[in-house]
């Protein structure tokens, strides 16, 4: 699946729920499901700066795709990293380099968070699309 399938279906899944509420609880619930970085990578190097809460996120390539993981000490947090991966991982890295991110928009994200989560949110962001350029950077 493309990133841009997998935003559209992120987007209709939000459409479903009636209220933020239900919307925060279906976060919690994808963080749940989060694919859980592993322990050897929970250190300082991976921690995403500019999160109020801690969020580890961990890259890696396979077959020219970069896969990414993470968790967070945040139960939101892990939720909106969770969201993150899905549209990013194991996608090649020039495809996440250029994704645009408007799904975040769309589905009322950024308005519905603090403005420190979305501030951590743009910091999410920047730091999946950094390990992508430099992936890209490898295989130029």
């Amino acid at each position: 699946m493309t990133i841009e399938n997998i935003q559209e279906e992120i987007i209709d899944e939000f459409s479903m729920f009636e209220d933020w509420e239900e919307r925060y609880q279906y976060m919690i619930d994808l963080g749940k499901d989060l694919p859980l970085i592993d322990a050897q990578y929970k250190t300082e190097n991976n921690i995403i700066k500019g999160c109020q809460s801690k969020v580890w996120v961990h890259a890696e390539m396979k077959d020219d795709k970069v896969v990414f993981t993470a968790d967070s000490d945040a139960i939101i947090t892990k939720g909106i990293i969770a969201i993150l991966i899905r549209a990013f991982s194991n996608q090649h890295p020039k495809d996440i380099i250029e994704a645009n991110t408007d799904f975040i928009d769309k589905i009322g994200l950024k308005e519905h968070l603090s403005p420190t989560r979305a501030n951590g949110l743009v910091s999410m962001i920047k730091q999946l699309k950094m390990y992508a350029i430099a992936y890209q950077t490898q295989l130029n």
